[in-house]
């Protein structure tokens, strides 16, 4: 399927390293140009710009921190400007520390919420008025499925992404008149290279809770994102669509 991203212009939020860098390479191998946003990890970043470049594509990679507001809305000016515009917002960034409620602090509870929640309402705030200028705008959040049934250890961020969750829901009803959609996309236990020493761990245990016997990986991810983030998309918002090898059902 041609997803008719060509001449759209995507930002990627923590595009640099994992799901984000698989979106962002599908985004691009789709059409888009591709702004790769990063906070620490300048090197991956460029590896994705690189690799988008490589193959033909448009991208570049722009530092910020999603918790800070004016670091966001310097990011997204950058974007318009070096672009011609913004199309397609993805929030991916996150910021999870898997630690029993009880035992976390409020300085742990600040860096999750400010990265997860107000990350993402820092980047929907600033891209808003790009996405409805278009008439075709979308975003797209990459939440954890634990901020719709719950585990234990992620209370915090769980909290912080079902925040997430609303506000995609309130914001596709009202940008809806201006052609604009807004969905989340919620993950089960996604492979990724932070998380490997854990999940190797516990490799047994985790996969015996997945119906599929296998847990997630970055490119079981990306195409849901990409057809969210098309022409294709443009019946579906304020949903809520959950990627989890059938670890969630609700």
């Amino acid at each position: 399927m041609e997803l008719g991203l060509e001449g759209r212009v995507a930002l990627v939020t923590g595009g640099a390293r994992d799901v984000g860098r698989e979106i962002a390479l599908t985004l691009a191998a789709e059409g888009a140009a591709v702004a790769v946003n990063y906070r620490g990890s300048a090197d991956e970043a460029a590896a994705v710009v690189a690799e988008i470049e490589g193959a033909g594509g448009r991208a570049r990679a722009y530092q910020a921190d999603v918790a800070d507001h004016a670091a966001v809305i310097a990011l997204v000016e950058a974007v318009v400007a070096d672009f011609g515009g913004l199309d397609i917002l993805v929030n991916n960034a996150g910021l999870a520390l898997r630690k029993r409620f009880l035992e976390t602090t409020p300085e742990e509870w600040r860096r999750q919420i400010d990265t997860c929640l107000y990350g993402a309402l820092h980047c929907c705030h600033a891209a808003a008025p790009h996405l409805e200028a278009g008439g075709h705008g979308r975003i797209v959040s990459v939440i954890g499925d634990s901020s719709r049934v719950g585990e234990s250890g992620l209370a915090v961020v769980a909290a912080a992404r079902a925040g997430v969750v609303a506000l995609m829901k309130s914001l596709a009803r009202e940008l809806g008149r201006s052609g604009v959609t807004a969905n989340t996309v919620s993950l089960g236990l996604v492979e990724t290279a932070h998380a490997r020493d854990w999940v190797d761990a516990n490799r047994e245990k985790l996969t015996r809770l997945y119906p599929l016997r296998r847990l997630g990986q970055p490119e079981d991810v990306a195409p849901m994102v990409a057809l969210l983030a098309s022409p294709h998309g443009g019946w579906i918002s304020g949903q809520t669509i959950s990627i989890s090898g059938g670890f969630s059902m609700v």
